[in-house]
């Protein structure tokens, strides 16, 4: 226990370190060069052009993280550092937490996270190094007909998985029964209101939906509708 507590301790205080110096880094380059170059923005001109961006990423980048961080963990900081949250670090611990068979928010499910999302940031280096380097001589596969229309499906084929892995009832030490209730009647609303009334922002329907299915799983599991059955351990 006392292992586990320290354990718990470092990854924070690593991961808390490391978010500052992410921050700091970021910032401090456009500061920066615009010291250099002295062509700091107006404040007119920066609300005027963000505004606009801080009105489309605030609401996707806080539902992120109240979706995200129950489900990675410790995992979390490195996740947010390196970015690519829903369509590549999400799915890989998701992966690997149904893989290894271990719960969500449970010591050994924030471990296995944490290694996926590590190995994750580390192959997607790998590979836009090897893109950087290989760009021209693979400049006219890249643009051939059959890789332009198959890299239409990618992102759609990331969120199918996502969502394929999220509709199975086990949960490691548990099985959730009849789960996907709970997505009904926020996901209609969601099509109604995006398809007949106005589009709607991504962040801000994930924030939207996010306490009407706790409700919705809620009512459902008082109702018998949702049920939990605990897994006998082996042996």
């Amino acid at each position: 226990m006392k292992q586990s507590d320290s354990y718990i301790r470092s990854v924070h205080r690593t991961g808390r370190i490391g978010s500052a110096l992410a921050i700091l880094w970021m910032l401090g380059i456009p500061t920066v060069m615009c010291g250099v170059y002295h062509m700091f923005p107006s404040v007119p001109d920066l609300l005027l052009f963000g505004s606009g961006l801080l009105a489309m990423y605030v609401p996707t980048a806080v539902s992120e993280v109240i979706t995200c961080v129950p489900m990675l963990g410790s995992a979390s900081y490195i996740t947010f550092i390196t970015g690519n949250i829903s369509n590549l670090k999400l799915p890989c611990a998701l992966n690997a937490l149904e893989m290894a068979d271990v719960e969500q928010n449970s010591d050994a499910g924030d471990a296995v996270a944490t290694v996926a999302v590590a190995v994750s940031s580390i192959v997607t280096t790998v590979i836009v190094a090897l893109g950087v380097l290989l760009l021209v001589p693979l400049q006219p596969v890249l643009e051939s007909e059959p890789v332009r229309i198959a890299g239409n499906y990618i992102l759609p084929a990331l969120y199918g998985c996502l969502f394929l892995s999220q509709m199975t009832s086990k949960a490691g030490g548990t099985v959730i029964k009849g789960k996907i209730k709970a997505a009904i009647l926020p996901g209609i609303l969601v099509f109604v209101i995006h398809v007949f009334v106005t589009p709607v922002n991504r962040g801000l329907a994930i924030l939207a939906c996010i306490p009407l299915c706790m409700v919705c799983a809620w009512v459902l599991y008082r109702m018998g509708q949702i049920r939990v059955v605990h897994l006998e351990p082996n042996g």
